[in-house]
């Protein structure tokens, strides 16, 4: 048993619900599990799930309640009707199946109260992940292949052989199911079973289990590099997204960087495909400022020095607003608008001489003459303050007639600046979620 415990995955007090389909791995799975419960202070229960897919499901659905029914073994079966599910989704069937499967398991687990879904991968299973990822240009993640617990999911077995499982199931004389599907050619997994592992196997009998080894060496020093980038400076999360200080996280090592930007999208629910990682690389590291790339629900913009990963949002047209006192909403941002006097010391706001003015989006041509600098268009302005491309054209834009009075991140016009002991108008311009812009 001490193979199954050599991840340190059970202990005393789980209830571990066992997946089984009748076939030799879950059978071993199952027999080796219950083997250790008296000992290992847990309990055990098994899952049949039947996918609705061949006719030999019946019979396999059968062979599992029969075998557990006399072992005593609680067990809980699902039903599904994987075809007609990966019509509906546009899925291939293996897809659905797996899908519908496991959600299967997680429903019972939770639903009976089972700290732990057991599965009955073994050695061969982790090798052709491993040379499956490989071929098809996977990094160091995909190397590392199945990951022995993913939270209340364990994979016990990832270091039994199929050899190992065979020779334990006939010792024992334990009965199994032989799925037909696991010979089909159709599915690549099984080209890679039986034609190419056979092959290794020629060139070194140990070939599956080094190739196991080799990922458990690989997830060991993955668990080292995730630690060391997740404490990489520069990446802050926030309600709106992602900001990430270029020059901070490149002064980091490449693989570091590529790790935390990885880990960056995982937290967004975005898989890190090779594909997005090389690109917001190439984004920080080569493009020009205003540079975008394009994520599944998100946006990542490049502003000088800041790249910002934020939610796809549907713009509302801003029209002009009149600016009363009190809260006014526009767009992405708050507007607080009040009559007070002017204070020595102005902070954060803009204080404006009293009068009637109105909230609008820039306009070609607005321009602004800030206090003892020469007159310029806020365009230009907005440039040299660097604010990102992406708000130049929402930032809230304080006028009155055609004249523009302040802008918000900007200032106010040497015009319509209020002095310290009058009345004024006080705006405070912010932003969701942050302090006074």
């Amino acid at each position: 048993m001490a193979e199954l415990f050599s991840y340190h995955l059970i202990a005393p007090g789980d209830r571990v619900l066992c997946a089984v389909s009748g076939g030799a791995d879950s059978m071993y799975l199952l027999c080796r599990l219950l083997d250790g419960a008296s000992r290992g202070g847990y309990q055990v229960g098994a899952a049949h799930f039947h996918h609705g897919i061949r006719q030999a499901s019946d019979g396999e659905e059968d062979f599992v309640r029969a075998w557990c029914e006399r072992h005593q073994v609680p067990l809980h079966v699902g039903h599904g009707d994987v075809p007609t599910a990966a019509a509906q989704r546009g899925q291939g069937v293996e897809e659905t199946a797996r899908a519908l499967r496991y959600a299967f398991l997680y429903d019972t687990a939770r639903r009976e109260g089972y700290t732990l879904i057991a599965t009955g991968h073994h050695a061969g299973d982790q090798a052709e992940t491993v040379l499956m990822h490989l071929i098809r240009g996977s990094g160091l993640q995909g190397l590392r292949g199945i990951q022995p617990r993913q939270g209340m999911l364990i994979r016990p077995m990832l270091e039994v052989t199929r050899e190992q499982v065979e020779d334990y199931l006939r010792r024992r004389h334990v009965p199994h199911v032989e799925d037909e599907s696991n010979a089909d050619p159709a599915y690549t997994r099984n080209r890679m079973r039986h034609q190419v592992l056979p092959l290794l196997f020629e060139l070194n009998p140990q070939a599956v289990h080094h190739i196991a080894q080799a990922a458990a060496k690989l997830r060991e020093d993955a668990q080292l590099l995730d630690t060391l980038a997740q404490a990489v400076p520069g990446v802050t999360q926030g309600p709106d997204g992602v900001a990430v200080d270029i020059s901070q996280l490149l002064s980091q090592p490449k693989p570091l960087v590529m790790r935390r930007l990885a880990q960056v999208l995982t937290g967004l629910h975005i898989h890190p495909s090779q594909v997005y990682l090389d690109g917001l690389y190439g984004l920080m590291a080569q493009a020009q400022s205003g540079a975008r790339l394009d994520l599944p629900g998100y946006v990542a913009r490049k502003s000088w020095n800041r790249l910002d990963i934020t939610p796809v949002r549907e713009e509302k047209t801003l029209s002009p607003v009149p600016l009363r006192d009190g809260y006014t909403p526009w767009g992405e941002w708050r507007v607080e608008c009040r009559t007070a006097i002017c204070p020595q010391e102005k902070g954060k706001g803009l204080w404006l001489v009293p009068g009637d003015y109105v909230l609008r989006p820039r306009e070609v041509g607005d321009t602004l003459q800030l206090p003892k600098r020469p007159t310029k268009t806020v365009k230009k302005l907005m440039i040299e303050k660097k604010i990102p491309s992406h708000l130049r054209p929402r930032l809230p834009v304080v006028a009155q007639g055609e004249r523009v009075a302040a802008v918000a991140l900007l200032g106010v016009d040497q015009a319509f600046l209020a002095q310290p002991g009058q009345p004024a108008r006080s705006i405070n311009v912010t932003k969701e979620n942050e302090d006074h812009a």
